[in-house]
């Protein structure tokens, strides 16, 4: 097997963390003295080894990506010109592989997940690569833990069958559907009725079976990823790339294969998955104080105040009576608001860039 990690994106309601110059997969957010990719690459010890890992990041990061993965040669580090969204990215690492072994394993998994139990992640994909040596695309389902509204669900079908499929391990499905992030009542739905699961952004298949889907329903895409595998070691690759990925469609491999591919399969993943999307998801990943305060980093003193997640770069955090605040202070920037409301600071970065205040992001 195979890997190729997803790196790319900025990560904006994990400012001030997470900035333009380095973002939330490059960065410590839970405090485990590991970065997000780092973290990453630490989980696949044991099924997938370093030689057998790519990094798919924008230009401006392949420096930092190997500057924090020293065990990975400079070759797997792959640079996108620009952001084009996932289907792009995981075609650009297929035609890279499908040079060295075409009917290679290939599992995709993003740079900013936390997975903290390794031993079910690795069954979960072990098991994923055997159904993808049978020919199907497969994604890992996440058990939902509750009527989570912002993510996108996938609809378990019956048990998938194949002659090179061990019937033995973990439970194998067909995926019926795949559906976009629900409201409140749908999501409830979801679980009341079972068989529904979080997407997590996590696909394991055959390079070939991937590029034949991509050539079926995406060709435009597929034209340009030819002709940039075609150029690949040659003294013009550099060049090919950056015409033919400023050409490309932007559009996730969700929307652009997952939904529309032929054979696709699901194992489910009980490993204690998050994003860690914003601050409010830390509260999910890190142990309870004994005042119920949560504290990814830094010293916090708490006088009757309960549920707060605190992130501090330097400074002595005092909390005086207050309740499910977050405070994350990072360098020349502090942000303090209602755990609830976490989403916004995205609109917080927005009127920062408004003010041309480029600098705080």
């Amino acid at each position: 097997m195979y890997a190729a990690i997803l790196a790319g994106g900025v990560g904006t309601r994990l400012w001030p963390r997470s900035r333009q110059a380095h973002p939330k997969q490059f960065s410590d957010i839970t405090g485990s003295g590991r970065t997000m990719i780092q973290a990453t690459v630490d989980r696949l010890e044991g099924l997938v080894p370093p030689d057998r890992i790519w990094v798919i990041t924008g230009e401006a990061y392949s420096a930092l990506a190997a500057q924090q993965l020293p065990a990975l040669r400079a070759a797997q580090i792959l640079a996108e010109p620009s952001g084009r969204n996932t289907a792009p990215a995981i075609g650009l690492a297929c035609v890279h592989l499908a040079k060295q072994d075409p009917n290679a394993i290939l599992a995709v998994l993003p740079a900013d997940h936390v997975i903290p139990q390794r031993a079910a992640f690795q069954m979960a994909l072990a098991r994923a690569g055997e159904a993808a040596a049978a020919g199907y695309v497969v994604t890992l389902g996440i058990e939902p833990a509750f009527a989570h509204t912002g993510y996108g669900y996938i609809k378990r079908g019956a048990a998938a069958t194949a002659a090179a499929l061990p019937q033995s391990g973990s439970p194998v499905f067909c995926v019926e559907r795949f559906l976009e992030k629900p409201d409140r009542l749908t999501a409830e739905g979801f679980l009341r009725d079972g068989g529904y699961y979080w997407n997590g952004g996590i696909f394991v298949f055959r390079v070939d079976v991937m590029l034949a889907e991509m050539k079926r329903q995406l060709p435009a895409l597929f034209a340009h990823l030819q002709a940039i595998g075609s150029a690949l070691g040659n003294a013009d690759e550099a060049q090919v790339i950056a015409r033919h990925w400023a050409q490309m469609q932007s559009v996730s491999i969700d929307v652009g294969i997952m939904e529309g591919a032929q054979r696709v399969a699901m194992t489910p993943l009980q490993a204690g998955w998050n994003d860690v999307g914003s601050w409010d998801a830390l509260e999910n990943v890190l142990q309870r104080d004994k005042d119920d305060n949560f504290i990814a980093q830094g010293n916090a003193l708490s006088l009757e105040s309960y549920g707060n997640i605190v992130f501090t770069d330097k400074r002595v955090v005092a909390l005086i009576g207050v309740d499910d605040l977050v405070i994350v202070e990072e360098g020349d920037a502090l942000l303090i608001g209602h755990k609830h409301q976490m989403q916004r600071v995205r609109d917080v970065v927005d009127q920062l860039r408004a003010q041309g205040r480029e600098d705080l992001i």
